[in-house]
């Protein structure tokens, strides 16, 4: 399944910490973690006594298949565990998510204070594991029991419980934000030079000559506040040349009409109401 923002020819990024999902029930919750974890860079799915067994078949593993959108590589290579202790068994360094204080003597961590050192640790060699919980239940205390340090997020309190998948996504993108240049992948493109003081002003004379020969600057009196209103829109955007042969050609053809075969133009029909600009500087008594 292809989808926005999928390019297989760019680098993919594999590896970070496990991510153990313990008991997992429903197969579109695996399908949107392995979705998740493709995002940010993490290749180690394994997963504990899932409900129904894994890897499934019929409509169930289709669904997962179809939620992991593009990341079905992921859930093919997952490694299928008995039991958490076999899930960890390789691991150095163990991390629980939880809501929920526990009364257990572990350090507390967000994601953003928590992946920092996991990434730290893994690039010296070691393995780390996250584990999630149970779509309903979350882990148990004895399966908290088995971790180093807990991870939890700072949500809303009246409302902490976190989708699994979205528990997932959260923690993967701070790893990958510490374990990489976390760079957005594309900038605003290269705009054209900024246009040349001589380039605007000839710009303002020929819209101002247009606008005043409309009947634009009404009341007489009030045409230097409305001229100078109008020349600072124009400043504000910093225009680049691009930016100002554009707005003139605009101007050109609002004024000469359309373009027609045969070198005639049809005449633009030109309203003549004036319309001021004098909300930005009406401290200002007319000249």
């Amino acid at each position: 399944m292809n989808c926005a923002g999928t390019d297989h020819r760019r680098r993919n990024y594999e590896g970070g910490p496990a991510i153990i999902l313990v008991r997992p029930q429903l197969a579109v919750n695996i399908g949107m973690c392995a979705r998740a974890m493709a995002n940010f860079g993490l290749s180690d799915l394994r997963l504990v006594s899932p409900k129904e067994g894994w890897p499934r078949t019929g409509a169930l593993k289709k669904g997962a298949n179809a939620a992991a959108a593009g990341a079905v590589h992921l859930l093919e290579a997952a490694k299928l565990f008995d039991s958490l202790e076999a899930a960890i068994e390789d691991v150095n360094f163990v991390f629980a998510t939880t809501a929920r204080e526990r009364g257990q003597s572990k350090p507390v961590l967000t994601p953003e204070e928590a992946m920092p050192e996991c990434a730290r640790a893994i690039a010296s060699g070691e393995r780390h594991g996250i584990l999630f919980g149970p779509e309903r239940t979350g882990l148990s205390n004895d399966e908290v029991a088995l971790a180093d340090a807990i991870i939890t997020f700072p949500v809303n309190p009246a409302y902490a419980s976190l989708n699994l998948a979205q528990a997932v996504l959260l923690t993967g993108y701070e790893w990958m934000r510490a374990s990489s240049a976390a760079q957005a992948p594309f900038a605003l493109p290269e705009r054209s030079p900024r246009a040349p003081r001589g380039m605007v002003l000839s710009f303002f004379d020929y819209l101002e000559g247009e606008l005043e020969r409309t009947g634009f600057f009404r009341p007489p009196g009030k045409q230097p506040v409305m001229r100078r209103n109008l020349r600072n829109i124009f400043h504000r955007l910093e225009m680049t040349e691009q930016d100002v042969r554009t707005l003139r050609g605009m101007v050109v053809r609002l004024v000469e009409g359309d373009r027609v075969e045969g070198g005639r133009r049809r005449k633009a029909k030109v309203s003549t109401q004036p319309q001021e600009l004098e909300s930005e500087d009406k401290s200002q008594p007319p000249e």
